[in-house]
């Protein structure tokens, strides 16, 4: 196995495990507690985690669930020690390494009964991470990076204004599953297309 591409090879297997729990998940979702099968418009990704469907049914999808979020997380966490290193700004690189790790650990406790408050720490180390990496790919003029990582950052707050507000909950299991997506997308692409030599302060001639 090749070493450089560690990252997409444990996203991969983390998605697979993931799609798995959804084609086993017994059924029923918020909308309707009597439908068969995970509902893609309307089941969270967290009804995966539970000990019991909404249907009332054992969660067969658990164990596939859990472990499939749990090595996605710790892809990220990786992901996150290693780019923070590419950061020449020691300050910047800490917060970037300390609140990446720091929202994955609560992410992933986002499986237990505190699902609610691990969310809440999650997002707000999630999106104070986010941001930072933002501004270092618009300093470095990384444009592509840069787009993305603006579009990650406004479906999370989307996400994030949505679950709060509890405005417009019928789009949010939608909104949750593209705002993954997209966070993939954008993890990967911060991964094999910025280098360190991106973020050096270039001096004037």
């Amino acid at each position: 196995m090749n070493r450089k591409y560690w990252l997409i090879y444990g996203v991969i297997i983390s998605l697979a495990l993931l799609i798995i729990a959804t084609i086993v998940y017994p059924g029923g979702s918020y909308a309707s507690d009597t439908t068969i099968g995970f509902d893609w418009g309307n089941n969270y990704l967290c009804n995966l985690f539970s000990p019991k469907a909404i249907n009332g049914a054992g969660n067969t999808s658990r164990i596939w669930a859990i472990s499939g979020w749990c090595l996605l997380c710790a892809c990220y966490v990786a992901f996150f020690i290693d780019f923070s290193k590419r950061i020449p700004a020691k300050g910047a690189a800490n917060i970037i390494k300390y609140t990446g790790i720091g929202a994955m650990v609560f992410a992933f406790l986002a499986v237990t009964p505190y699902h609610d408050i691990m969310v809440t720490i999650a997002d707000t180390l999630g999106l104070l991470c986010a941001f930072y990496i933002m501004v270092f790919t618009f300093k470095a003029k990384l444009h592509l990076l840069s787009i993305l990582s603006v579009i990650t950052l406004l479906l999370s707050y989307l996400m994030t204004y949505i679950y709060y507000s509890q405005q417009f909950m019928q789009i949010l299991p939608v909104v949750q599953k593209v705002g993954i997506v997209m966070e993939v997308i954008w993890v990967l692409s911060l991964h094999y297309g910025a280098r360190a030599e991106d973020f050096q302060v270039k001096k004037a001639a």
